[in-house]
């Protein structure tokens, strides 16, 4: 079952600073390699994709850097794929294309 996922260009640069390999990536960590984002576009990014399920976290809700300098975050491994995708959108054409009728 494919999920068709929009994501904005902060939830994209925080995916990819995550990794979608589902690994934990502590808070202090996504920090010092989030660069120039500001401090209430990322939080806000973050809280969104934390209630969306995309990405698991000790904490529901975090509301201060400090809160996630504490936290550990990991992307969820059922949407792995599915943000893989929405990721790269032009992967997942290229992948139709090649799909040939086995024998």
């Amino acid at each position: 079952m494919r999920r068709e996922i929009n994501l904005s260009g902060g939830e994209i640069t925080l995916l990819k600073t995550m990794g979608l390999s589902g690994a934990p990536t502590f808070g202090k960590v996504l920090i010092q390699r989030i660069g120039e984002m500001e401090t209430a576009e990322f939080l806000d990014e973050l809280n969104g994709l934390i209630s969306l399920g995309y990405v698991l976290s000790e904490k529901m809700k975090v509301r201060s850097v400090e809160d996630v300098e504490r936290s550990v975050f990991r992307v969820n491994a059922s949407y792995a794929r599915d943000l893989r995708d929405a990721i790269q959108p032009g992967r997942r054409r290229e992948q139709t294309r090649r799909r040939r009728r086995r024998g």
